[in-house]
């Protein structure tokens, strides 16, 4: 089955080359290789913070950690994705159900066609956030090497990503290659983590799609306020598709639970160290460049704690409607037995949708303004001890 019409394009093929997509071609050679990418790069990445810690200000070791802890987060989305594939091939199976059902009502097939192009926009808008931040965090190569002779200058090379890498720069081909490939590594695993976010509105908005329709089929069922006995079928309908949302969301929360975790910890830290960076940076020769080149990378880690926590609410709060929707309809003047139906899913309505940080509190904006809070806590302490 297909699910060309309820997710991302764009999603997508991101999710095949980090082969995470079901049935993609050599799909354990691209594990594999992901695998070594990241690894050498936290290594060299981590080894550069630990020998420099002293060597360097202490605003650049906060930079480098805050660009460290984004590709640990990332290797925590991919390995959890890899780990949890048959989870995500469910969920993209009841996606394609849902898609061909939906196909001959007109409100059904509504919902699910606003729902994909919001998906799609959002997806795009990320991939577009994320690539102009890695082009912005990046321009200081190009600044720093404007013509030949500043780049056969070894004592002014800079890298996309600071390293303590084993090989020797003082080769102008090998140090524009270490250029080219980390620039590609820093695009790809940004735009991959960006995109992993984007399918968790995507997935969101596609069971706020579902609920939804399940509102609309309670409403009609008791069209008017008279003696009706709907059709049991229909009735069996609507409990059948209370209990795949409710399926859905299991999925959702066991996909997401563990990295909003890890994203509720690092995401505080890294917006910490970066709010530093441009904080400290005010009245520095260096001020505009170095504010041009986080701010957008500052922007972007706080949309991705707000993505997480948008979700959450937003599943929470859809979730309510369900029970609204049962209980404004005229269920009480149908007979006995579908009196009782309607309050057994009015009372299980009553149990909110969420998605957990790590099975501890539900994601809402109200922990988005935590982090903000904590963030800019880090940020005094730190100002303090500087």
């Amino acid at each position: 089955m297909k699910v060309e019409n309820v997710l991302s394009r764009t999603i997508e093929i991101w999710l095949r080359i980090f082969g995470i997509w079901p049935d993609s071609s050599c799909i354990s050679l691209r594990r594999l290789f992901w695998i070594i990418a990241l690894a050498i790069e936290q290594i060299f990445h981590y080894q550069y913070i630990i020998i420099h810690f002293y060597s360097i200000e202490f605003f650049e070791v906060m930079g480098i950690l805050g660009e460290t802890m984004t590709f640990s987060i990332i290797i925590i989305k991919i390995v959890t994705f890899w780990c949890k594939q048959r989870t995500f091939c469910n969920m993209l199976m009841m996606m394609a159900i849902d898609s061909e059902k939906c196909s001959s009502r007109e409100f059904s097939m509504s919902v699910m066609t606003r729902n994909a192009k919001l998906s799609r926009r959002f997806a795009n808008l990320t991939l577009g956030l994320y690539s102009m931040a890695v082009i912005l965090h990046s321009s200081h190569i190009i600044v720093k090497h404007t013509g030949d002779d500043k780049i056969s200058n070894t004592s002014t090379r800079a890298l996309v990503m600071d390293m303590n890498l084993p090989f020797d720069l003082n080769q102008t081909y090998v140090y524009v290659l270490i250029i080219i490939i980390q620039f590609a590594h820093v695009l790809l695993c940004s735009c991959a983590n960006g995109l992993l976010n984007a399918l968790l509105i995507n997935l969101t908005l596609h069971i706020g799609g579902q609920i939804d329709i399940l509102c609309e089929w309670l409403m009609d069922i008791f069209p008017i306020k008279e003696k009706h006995k709907p059709n049991v079928i229909i009735i069996k309908k609507i409990i059948k598709k209370h209990q795949q949302i409710i399926k859905f969301s299991e999925y959702i929360e066991d996909m997401y639970s563990n990295i909003a975790l890890a994203l509720f910890v690092s995401d505080t830290l890294i917006i910490c160290c970066l709010g530093f960076v441009i904080v400290t940076s005010v009245g520095t020769p260096d001020a505009v460049k170095i504010i041009m080149r986080t701010l957008l990378f500052y922007f972007v880690m706080n949309m991705e704690a707000f993505a997480f926590c948008f979700a959450g609410e937003y599943l929470s709060t859809k979730s309510n409607s369900i029970g609204d929707a049962a209980y404004n309809s005229f269920w009480y003047e149908s007979n006995s037995k579908n009196n009782q139906i309607t309050l057994f899913l009015i009372m299980r309505s009553q149990k909110q949708l969420t998605i957990t940080i790590g099975k501890v509190t539900n994601l809402s904006l109200e922990q988005f303004t935590s982090i903000i809070k904590a963030s800019a806590s880090y940020i005094s302490v730190l100002l303090a001890m500087n």
